[in-house]
């Protein structure tokens, strides 16, 4: 079996952190996937870039708990246990030799996940456990997993804001479990990547909740409406690409619709951003040219507060690699493409740190840039 490769970041970062008043890490939802957004946290820990506020999404949120729940000397380590723990039983082997055969090898792994679930992440549920059951595997192997690598007590003490993404099953409302309001346990971090089928509701204070993706599967907007008026650098990680090549047969046809599917709120938060911004400036631009006898009046004074200046810059890190998983990309978790992913990941970072524009990302501008630097 191939091993998962070593934790070799360094222990300190290697240069000094952005200058934005706030760092923020926003994380998709893509099970398998997520292996690539936890390289993209090797690089960006590497750089410097070590977040404040993680926003996450399904495995978004699992791996959020992992960095947010451990120091910062430990946040890599952590994610590599999680992500060489689930690919362990799948199978595996060294890539450059199985490219002429990597998308059946790869549907072999995913229907091994299928029939005989993910080790430390899910299981099949025996004939007499499946009686009355809401999914159709058990996620105690994530409890387990979760309670022993994410220190909630460190996850809670407010080093690192955490707001994880959950859809209400009564009322089909998305909520967010955020640990500035509540205290926030295992429990909340399952019912963030309770995907149904699969995967079971979680309780909640008597009420049910499922996978957060179901109604966004990006957790931008959430940041946005709870800080309108922010500096930051948000670091999106996405995990579906939104342009991709035509399809040319079925499997490609069930990819293709499933990376637009999941990725299609990223650009209406995107484009949200955008004229969000461009409002404000409106506004403050209609505002200079008031009279001063204006200045003081109640509406004026509202649109000036909900107008002030903001400084954002938005770093997209989009994986757009194929791993010749095709439309079962999300739930292949053999060792050769998590490994793949990780990889994928923290290069496409490493070119990201490397480019010139991200010295201008982490310097404090007026409104909103953004940068897509690994296209």
């Amino acid at each position: 079996m191939m091993a998962f490769p070593p934790d070799t970041s360094p222990a300190v970062p290697a240069v000094a952190p952005p200058e934005h008043e706030h760092t923020v890490l926003v994380l998709q939802g893509g099970g398998a996937l997520g292996a690539y957004q936890a390289g993209a946290f090797e690089g960006f820990a590497a750089a410097g870039a070590s977040p404040d506020w993680i926003a996450g999404v399904s495995i978004g949120s699992i791996n959020g708990a992992l960095i947010a729940g451990n120091p910062p000397e430990r946040r890599v380590a952590a994610l590599r246990e999680f992500w060489s723990r689930v690919s362990a039983w799948s199978p595996s082997a060294d890539p450059a030799p199985l490219q002429p055969v990597r998308p059946w090898f790869n549907r072999f792994a995913a229907a091994s996940a299928t029939l005989f679930g993910v080790p430390g992440f899910f299981r099949p549920r025996l004939p007499h456990e499946a009686i009355g059951a809401l999914g159709i595997y058990d996620t105690t192997p994530l409890r387990d997993t979760l309670l022993e690598l994410v220190d909630f007590e460190l996850l809670n003490s407010g080093a690192v804001r955490l707001a994880v993404g959950a859809v209400n099953v009564r009322t089909g409302n998305s909520v967010y479990f955020d640990n500035t309001r509540r205290q926030l346990g295992v429990e909340h971090v399952m019912a963030s990547g309770a995907l149904p089928p699969g995967f079971p509701p979680v309780e909640i204070d008597g009420e049910l909740f499922w996978d957060g993706g179901i109604v966004s599967n990006s957790p931008l907007w959430y940041v946005l409406d709870e800080a309108p008026i922010i500096d930051a650098l948000i670091l999106q990680v996405d995990l579906f690409s939104a342009r991709g090549a035509l399809p040319t047969d079925l499997d490609q046809v069930q990819e293709r619709h499933k990376d637009i599917q999941y990725s299609s709120k990223t650009r209406f938060n995107s484009e949200q951003l955008r004229q969000r911004m461009a409002l404000k400036a409106a506004f403050r631009r209609l505002l200079d040219k008031l009279p001063a006898k204006l200045r003081n009046d109640p509406d004026v004074a509202l649109l000036a507060d909900a107008s002030q200046r903001t400084e954002i810059s938005l770093v997209q890190v989009i994986n757009r690699h194929d791993t010749r998983s095709s439309s079962f990309k999300d739930y292949e978790f053999s060792r050769a493409t998590v490994n793949e992913l990780w990889q994928a990941g923290l290069g496409d970072v490493q070119r990201t740190t490397a480019h010139p524009e991200w010295c201008r990302a982490t310097q404090h501008h007026e409104g909103l840039r953004e940068f897509d630097l690994t296209k």
